[in-house]
């Protein structure tokens, strides 16, 4: 009962981890990029906390009404709502997008060239963001190393006392003959 209870509750947080990892890392994978919302300024939409996945976009693409992420500098990264498409009486081919938070009263005070957006947000899981900074930083990474390392062991070790249990318990059987 006691084994079934330990492989139960072993199972669980191995899936919880598997499924962590693909939310913040194998997302990659299938050309998602996350990113922490860490200010109120897309509130209702994207919440403090959230984690919005963003995939690329061709910026030629992008209409008034749609979320982008940009860079604001080198580092910054801002998710904002397009306001307004302007494009460049020189180069047609150059656009720049003026954008303003769902939350904020004004637009933002410069434009965002398109060179510098990364993609569209295409959907976002509430509170992980919260998860994901917490374990890029100490301490949360070392928590998250140890709690690795004791789920190892909690999956491997068992399966290692049993099989010197069975050793002993066939040598004794051999013994006794």
């Amino acid at each position: 009962m006691l084994k079934t209870i330990r492989n139960v509750i072993t199972g669980i947080l191995v899936g919880l981890v598997v499924l962590l990892a693909v939310l913040l890392v194998g997302v990659r994978l299938v050309g998602l990029q996350p990113y922490v919302v860490l200010s109120g300024s897309m509130e209702p939409t994207y919440h403090v906390g959230s984690l919005v996945y963003v995939q690329k976009v061709d910026y030629r693409e992008l209409k008034v009404g749609d979320p982008i992420t940009y860079m604001l500098d080198q580092d910054t990264v801002v998710t904002h709502r397009i306001i307004e498409v302007l494009v460049d009486e020189e180069d047609p081919n150059t656009l720049r997008y003026f954008t303003q938070g769902d939350a904020n009263d004004i637009p933002d005070g410069t434009s965002v060239h398109y060179k510098n957006i990364i993609g569209k947000p295409v959907f976002s899981i509430p509170y992980l963001g919260f998860v994901s900074n917490y374990i890029q930083q100490p301490p949360g990474l070392y928590v998250a190393l140890a709690s690795g390392a004791v789920l190892i062991l909690l999956v491997f070790l068992p399966d290692i006392f049993s099989e010197d249990e069975k050793k002993k318990e066939q040598k004794e059987e051999s013994a006794e003959s």
